[in-house]
């Protein structure tokens, strides 16, 4: 098991980190919401990880938070949901607004995230009840280090980078092209992007 990684950030590409230890570049995705507060390439990063090993697949999936991480591993165990929906969700939605849409049965929240449907809502609701107990005072409040300046590129490359990030969340192509579409993208980085359409989708009714 691979439960933390220290290590030098190398690219970021949402939701997709490489990150070098000793040498040895690892592949970490982590969920959205801790995407925006990682640090420039270059810098050191840790990262709290959970070590999915499939027939086909080594994951890795990394967190800035253990407490996170540790709702990343309830969720997962709640069926018909794997590792990829639970980042997913962990990025369409803080931590800390997860847990209170499930301690107040706020369904209509819930269906708004990536790949969940009404039923996996419904059964969100039921199995994570008791499990969310733990949870309740969480989320201390993680230091922020957001981009500042750095290369700049072109818009297409942006709302590409975008793009992709969201499909590899579960939602459509056309759900999200429309979504950044209706975004002023002019000087955003990808990662403002994929919040604000983030934002946007869970919010719509």
């Amino acid at each position: 098991m691979i439960g933390r990684i220290h290590g030098t950030l190398l690219e970021k590409q949402a939701p997709r980190l490489l990150v070098d230890v000793g040498g040895v570049g690892y592949e970490i995705e982590v969920p959205l919401t801790a995407y925006y507060k990682l640090p420039e390439s270059g810098q050191a990063i840790t990262l709290h990880t959970h070590f999915v090993v499939r027939e086909d697949a080594q994951l890795l999936y990394g967190f800035l938070d253990k407490t996170e991480r540790e709702l990343f591993r309830v969720l997962i165990k709640v069926n018909g949901v794997g590792p990829k929906m639970a980042l997913a969700i962990l990025s369409g939605i803080e931590g800390a607004e997860f847990v209170r849409c499930v301690q107040n049965h706020d369904i209509n929240t819930l269906i708004k995230l990536p790949g969940v449907g009404r039923k996996t809502a419904e059964r969100l609701l039921v199995e994570m009840q008791d499990r969310l107990k733990d949870f309740s005072h969480w989320l201390p409040s993680l230091p922020a280090t957001l981009d500042a300046g750095g290369t700049k590129r072109t818009a297409r490359i942006e709302i590409s980078e975008a793009e992709s990030a969201l499909i590899a969340l579960g939602y459509k192509p056309q759900e999200a092209a429309r979504a950044i579409a209706v975004l002023n993208t002019e000087g955003l980085k990808s990662e403002d992007i994929i919040r604000q359409a983030l934002k946007n989708m869970v919010k719509a009714s």
